[in-house]
């Protein structure tokens, strides 16, 4: 196909699957009055910019947002009134449980820091929710399997952020080199994040504002002294989070897993630490390798928070080796490599914008303008996954195996880079009962660990 064929399916592809989600859900929920009634705990960054993306594709009406920093709750109930079809302003919680509780929403995004995202999606689909999830969906193994067990239990649809498997130039690549066999025998992958994006500061200890209610945002983790740098910078520790393996590797590996349709790993292991920068205040790796083995297919991943990125074109991305070619992907673009001669010729698949459909896109704030239409579709997905009673493209199941894969990398790597055999079954490290009670984080005094069996 050549460029300006592929442009225009690219183009074509994209409004036919607008249209056909626009159509579904003007009949969907035809038996209902009003739009969806929805809600947003974490009104940060990402938060917003999951709920601005459904309202531009669905009926929806934002009862309500859910914040512990009041400053931030309060702008981001304006901004969501100037975008909302009844120009309403939401209704302001800083506790998440007396939303659910007054508000009763039929969906939730949650867009918290991830040492929140258990209980909170655990209790959403107990009062009866669907749930949007950002990923890492959990910061331990057992919270991943009790949030999987309350959707089960209460018959839920739980959507994971892992919008990659929604990417359209992404999902294009995967039909036309993956799916038709173009790569043959497919027996590696290579996963990496060389972004700069770990916290090299090192802020004093200071008075916490009088707009965040630290006690109620560090919740079940570790209340370490305040040091101003919450918003995003939270990522910093791994008392919070997995390090950048849980927050990157988790849509790489994920993008792969999708890809192959490869399910557990039969095997993690994992090196690295902090090498290079050691004075800052961050405690999450600066460099680590893990090796994820599946059956005849290992996935490697590499992240380096310093130096220079081994391909410029792909600094975050994944790559998949068959016998006859090689297959990158990020949510920048996609390039097919052809081995040998008689494999055709190099392919390239540019990012998909919508900048002429979603004119607001270009002038929102922190807006990740290429990732807005994988977010859309993502959001359609989950939608359509409700109404069909079907699962959606990146289920609860699937953020659990990404996620849980990525967490046992960070547990090798703290055990000294010993493999590690996950059983989901029993829910245990196979032969290693140290690893075993790594499993589950020990919470805050106040606060109860979910359990599977005990949902």
């Amino acid at each position: 196909m050549n460029p300006l064929n592929r442009r225009e399916f690219l183009k074509g592809s994209t409004a036919m699957m607008s249209l056909a989600s626009f159509g579904l859900l003007g009949m969907e929920f035809k038996d209902r009055e009003g739009p969806l009634q929805v809600a947003l705990i974490g009104s940060g960054w990402y938060g917003k910019s999951d709920l601005f993306r459904l309202i531009q594709v669905a009926d929806v009406e934002v009862v309500a947002l859910c914040d512990v920093d009041s400053k931030q709750l309060a702008e981001a109930g304006r901004l969501v009134s100037t975008r909302q079809k009844s120009g309403k302003l939401p209704a302001l919680y800083e506790n998440y449980k007396e939303l659910l509780a007054k508000e009763k929403p039929e969906y939730v995004l949650i867009g918290s820091p991830d040492h929140w995202h258990a209980l909170m999606a655990i209790d959403a689909l107990e009062s009866g929710a669907h749930v949007y999830l950002q990923k890492p969906i959990s910061v331990d193994v057992i919270e991943g399997e009790a949030i999987l067990a309350a959707a089960r239990k209460y018959d839920r649809k739980v959507q994971i952020g892992t919008q990659r498997r929604s990417t359209p130039h992404l999902v294009q690549a995967k039909q036309e080199i993956i799916d038709s066999g173009k790569l043959g025998k497919i027996s590696h992958a290579e996963v990496c994040c060389y972004y700069h994006m770990r916290n090299s500061s090192h802020p004093d200890v200071m008075s916490v504002p009088e707009n965040l209610n630290y006690e109620l945002w560090a919740g079940p983790a570790p209340k370490l002294p305040y040091r101003g740098i919450l918003h995003r910078g939270w990522r910093a520790f791994m008392e919070y989070g997995n390090g950048i393996v849980g927050d990157m590797c988790v849509h790489m590996l994920d993008s792969v897993r999708w890809m192959l349709d490869l399910s557990w790993p039969l095997q993690v292991t994992s090196t690295g630490g902090i090498y290079v920068d050691k004075a800052s205040i961050a405690n999450i790796s600066d460099t680590q390798t893990a090796i994820f083995e599946f059956d005849e297919i290992n996935v490697v991943w590499q992240h380096r928070s310093w130096g220079n990125p081994v391909d410029k074109d792909y600094p975050w991305a994944f790559k998949i080796y068959g016998e006859n070619g090689m297959l990158a992907g990020s949510p920048m673009r996609a390039d097919f490599y052809p081995e040998g001669r008689n494999n055709g010729e190099q392919i390239h698949y540019p990012v998909v914008l919508e900048k002429e459909q979603y004119p607001e896109d270009v002038t929102e704030k922190d807006i990740e303008i290429h990732a807005a239409p994988a977010t859309r579709e993502q959001l359609k997905d989950w939608l359509q996954a409700i109404e069909n009673d079907t699962l959606p493209v990146a289920d609860v199941l699937e953020g659990h195996i990404s996620t849980a894969s990525c967490i046992l990398a960070n547990m090798s790597m703290d055990l000294g880079g010993r493999p590690l055999k996950y059983d989901p079954k029993t829910r245990t490290v196979i032969g290693d009962e140290e690893a075993t009670a790594l499993l589950r984080r020990p919470y805050r005094e106040g606060y109860i660990h979910p359990e599977p069996d005990q949902i």
